[in-house]
C-alpha cells in the first residue's frame, strides 16, 4: 500500500512506525527537516521536507499513485486543505484527517462531504480520549476497555487482586465459579511478561488480565479476578480544554463533578456552559483548594491538562491527601511506561487513541475495528468474515483448524447479533464478526492474509 502521512509530530511518527513493517510503502512529509532526518535513519521510509498543503510536495511525494493520505499536522486547516488538493488534483482514493476544533466537528456532516471538502474519515483525538475515559469510569476496576462488534463485545484489561475468587487458581475454574457465563482469557502480563494463557494457568495476584467477553457480562468476570469496586460518584476534573469538558458533560447527570481550571475566563465559560458541574477557577496543585473540595471524599482524581508534568504532579499530590484513584492524560509515551501501575492508576494516551483509529482505516481486508494495547507492542482487531468455502481460508473451518500466527487468539464472533465465544470446535461462516487478539502486532499481515477471501483459494 501506498501512503503518504503529512506531519510528523507524534501521532504522525508513531503511525509510520507502526507502518512501516507491514509491507507499506511510506513517504512522511514535515517542515522540520531535523526529525526528518532522524526518522529516515531509524527506519525504511522515504521523507520529504516541505509544506504538507503544497500542490508541489504532494505530486513529489506521490500523490498521483498514492492509496491512502494520512493528513495529521498540528493545524486542522492545512490537514483539510492537504486533503482538498490531494483530491482535486490528484484524485487520492481514501483521505483521513486528524481534526481537533469542536467547531468544525460539530458541521461534520455539511462540511465533510465530497462536493464540499472530500475528507473520507475524521479523527478526533479529543472525542476518542474522552469516550475511553467515560468507559473507564462506567467500569470501575479496569485499566482499559473497548468495544467492539456494535458494543456487543468488549475487550477488558483488568488488575487480578486478593479477594478475587479466580486468583490461585486455574482459568479452568472460572468455568465452574460461572457456569452460565462465558469468556475468553487472552493474555496475561506477570511482572511485565506476556503470558499465553492456558486452562492449567494458576491467575496470580498482581497479573494483568485481558479477556474477551459479551459486554453484558464483563463486570461478572471482573468480580472473579478482584473485589468489585462500588460505581465512581464523586470526580474530579482538573483541565477545562476540549477532553475536560466533554468528560465533565457525559458524567454530570450521574455523577458529582467537580471541574478545576487554571484560567479565569475559561472558568466563568464552563460555569455556564455546564449545568450540574461545580466549576472552580484555581491550581490544581495547591493543596489549600484541594482540602477545601474535600479530596479525601473523591473516587477519581482526573488530571487532563496539556502540560504532561503539572497532570503527574497534580496527581500524585491528590492522591497523598486520599483522592481513592487518579487517572492522568499523558502526550509522551516515554511517560506511561514510567508511571502506570505505580501511585497512579491509569495514564490515558490522546496518541494510542488515535492511532487505533487511524489503524481500524488502513489495515487491509475488512477490518472495521483496531484497538492498540500495551502501548503499541498489542493489538486486538475486528474482522468481518468474507467469501465462501471456495474462496476463504477460515469459513466452514474450525477455531482449531485456523493456521493462526503465534500469540493470535480467536477471543469471540458476533453471528447473527448473538456473541459466540471462539472455542475449539466453533465453525467461522460467512458475514461473522471475528474478534482476534494479536500479542505481537508484527503479525498484522499474516491475519489480514488469512482473513482475506481469494479467487484463487482452493
Amino acid at each position: 500500500m501506498k501512503i503518504i502521512i503529512l506531519g510528523a509530530g507524534q501521532v504522525g511518527t508513531t503511525l509510520a512506525e507502526n507502518l512501516v513493517g507491514e509491507d507499506n510503502d511510506i513517504t512522511l512529509v514535515d517542515n522540520n527537516e531535523t526529525r526528518l532526518a532522524s526518522l529516515q535513519d531509524k527506519h525504511d521510509l522515504r521523507v520529504l521536507n516541505g509544506a504538507a498543503s503544497s500542490p508541489k510536495v504532494l505530486r513529489e511525494a506521490g500523490a498521483a499513485d498514492a492509496d491512502l493520505l494520512v493528513a495529521v499536522t498540528n493545524s486542522d486547516e492545512i490537514n483539510m486543505v492537504a486533503c482538498q488538493v490531494s483530491y482535486t488534483l490528484f484524485n487520492t482514493p481514501t483521505k483521513i484527517a486528524r481534526i481537533r476544533n469542536a467547531e468544525y466537528l460539530r458541521e461534520k456532516e455539511k462540511l465533510f462531504d465530497p462536493d464540499v471538502i472530500p475528507i473520507d474519515h475524521i479523527i478526533s483525538p479529543e472525542n476518542l480520549v474522552t469516550e475511553d475515559i467515560v468507559r473507564l469510569i462506567d467500569y470501575p476496576g479496569a485499566l482499559q476497555v473497548a468495544h467492539f462488534a456494535d458494543k456487543q463485545i468488549s475487550l477488558v484489561v483488568v488488575k487480578a487482586y486478593y479477594g478475587g475468587p479466580l486468583v490461585g487458581y486455574a482459568i479452568s475454574a472460572l468455568r465452574e465459579h460461572m457456569p452460565h457465563i462465558d469468556c475468553r482469557i487472552v493474555s496475561i502480563l506477570r511482572q511485565d511478561k506476556a503470558i499465553r494463557p492456558q486452562a492449567s494457568t494458576i491467575i496470580e495476584a498482581g497479573d494483568e488480565v485481558t479477556f474477551i467477553c459479551a459486554t453484558l457480562h464483563i463486570k461478572a468476570i471482573m468480580s472473579e479476578l478482584q473485589r468489585l469496586e462500588k460505581p465512581y460518584k464523586r470526580i474530579m476534573i482538573v483541565g477545562g480544554g476540549n477532553v475536560g469538558t466533554g468528560v465533565a458533560k457525559q458524567l454530570e447527570e450521574h455523577c458529582i463533578v467537580k471541574l478545576i481550571d487554571r484560567n479565569q475566563a475559561r472558568a466563568i465559560q464552563l460555569a455556564e456552559k455546564l449545568s450540574k458541574t461545580l466549576v472552580f477557577h484555581g491550581d490544581a496543585s495547591d493543596q489549600s483548594l484541594l482540602f477545601e473540595e474535600h479530596i479525601e471524599n473523591i473516587d477519581v482524581f482526573i488530571s487532563l491538562t496539556s502540560d504532561d508534568e503539572a497532570n503527574i504532579m497534580s496527581a500524585l499530590l491528590a492522591k497523598r491527601l486520599g483522592a481513592k484513584k487518579a487517572m492522568v492524560l499523558i502526550q509522551r509515551m516515554a511517560y506511561i511506561n514510567l508511571i502506570q501501575g505505580g501511585t497512579i492508576d491509569i495514564a490515558v494516551s490522546p496518541q494510542q487513541a488515535t492511532i487505533s483509529a487511524m489503524l481500524s482505516h488502513i489495515r487491509k481486508g475488512d477490518i472495521v475495528n483496531v484497538v492498540s494495547l500495551r502501548h503499541g507492542i498489542a493489538e486486538a482487531l475486528e474482522i468481518v468474515v468474507h467469501g465462501d468455502e471456495t474462496t476463504s481460508h477460515v469459513i466452514g473451518r474450525k477455531v482449531s483448524e485456523l493456521k493462526l500466527p503465534a500469540g493470535a487468539i480467536i477471543g469471540a464472533i458476533l453471528r447473527n447479533n448473538e456473541v459466540i465465544i471462539a472455542k475449539k470446535n466453533v465453525v467461522i461462516a460467512e458475514n461473522d464478526r471475528v474478534v482476534v487478539y494479536l500479542g505481537d502486532k508484527k503479525y498484522v499481515p499474516e491475519i489480514e492474509k488469512l482473513f482475506q477471501p481469494t479467487l484463487l483459494f482452493i
